[in-house]
């Protein structure tokens, strides 16, 4: 059966990941824009994938769907190999750029999709109605798509990509037309398909709204992962900010307790165990120094996103500019 995995002769069986690429690699003529895509996305997870603009990631979700061929490598999704038709309708995909039909209601552009997606006839009204509830359509189920705001066009994109419960859920900028209340609906809606076992493939450019709903994130550049983390991991890492005064060589005195730098009378420390800053409180004074403020702080992942690309997230690489048929 797709997406099953059997483990050794006498050992736990573990599931099999609900994407997996090794290499690959897509190239339009002259243009790469994958060098060498590999990463592991392990069912039940929400998974972010980030890079800046250029990186790759549009073509790597269109490789992922099998509306592109990869010109070399490998990759499964959902136990199956990319491009298995089977397997499309286990996944849903809300695209950056979509338009729907302005004379259509909400309800027929739903119903439009069920049929695309071969959904049981007999499912589409619940599913249909439990789609709007979820995106916040319901009152507005019968109204033209021509009247819909940005926002609630986006709300009614979601909605498609949710129909008939996928296993994969595939969101391509999905908060970028949405206002603070939108961004926490989409962010409870993402925490309900986590809890029923679904995993969710999240490109954003929206860092917080990333570092909110993410197990885990790929950073992409250039073609390639150069980095994966765990959210967990990455908010668990921990450091101090210390305002101390009559300390000239502070850095010095801080160094075993992790790595130090100025930010003019502030001693950063970073990588510091929460238990160790008493004693290095304790240390600083002994020295002779004036400690006023002891502010905990933490890397976010813009930090992190920045420091692995040494660059803006806008800045542009080669990668996702195909040439248009």
């Amino acid at each position: 059966m797709a997406g099953s995995s059997t483990g050794d002769a006498g050992g736990a069986s573990s599931p099999a990941p609900a994407i997996e690429t090794r290499e690959l690699r897509k190239q339009f003529g002259r243009i790469v824009a994958l060098t060498g895509l590999t990463m592991t996305v392990r069912k039940g997870e929400v998974f972010g994938f980030l890079g800046p603009n250029g990186a790759g990631k549009t073509t790597a979700v269109k490789l992922l769907l099998g509306l592109s061929a990869p010109t070399a490598g490998e990759g499964q999704v959902l136990g199956a190999p990319l491009g298995d038709l089977a397997t499309r309708q286990r996944i849903g995909y809300l695209p950056e750029l979509f338009r729907y039909q302005g004379w259509m209601t909400a309800r027929e552009v739903l119903a439009l999709h069920c049929e695309l997606a071969r959904l049981p006839r007999s499912s589409w009204p619940a599913g249909i109605d439990e789609a709007l509830e979820l995106v916040g359509l319901a009152d507005r189920s019968n109204d033209r798509v021509a009247t819909f705001s940005k926002g609630m066009q986006q709300r009614l994109g979601l909605g498609v990509a949710l129909l008939g419960q996928p296993d994969l859920v595939v969101l391509d900028e999905p908060t970028s037309a949405l206002d603070p209340v939108g961004r926490q609906d989409v962010r409870a809606i993402i925490g309900a398909l986590r809890a029923r076992g679904a995993t969710v493939f999240l490109n954003s450019h929206l860092l917080t709204e990333v570092e909110r709903v993410c197990d885990r994130v790929a950073i992409v550049d250039r073609g390639r992962v150069v980095a994966e983390l765990g959210m967990a991991e990455l908010l668990r890492e921990s450091g101090v900010r210390i305002l101390v005064t009559g300390l000239p060589d502070a850095r010095a005195i801080a160094g075993p307790f992790g790595q130090t730098r100025l930010d003019g009378e502030w001693l950063a420390v970073d990588s510091i165990a929460d238990e160790a800053v008493p004693a290095l409180v304790a240390r600083l004074v002994a020295r002779g120094g004036a400690v006023h403020a002891v502010v905990p702080a933490r890397h976010t992942l813009e930090e992190r996103f920045l420091s692995l690309l040494g660059t803006a997230p806008d800045a542009a690489a080669p990668g996702d500019a195909e040439p248009r048929p």
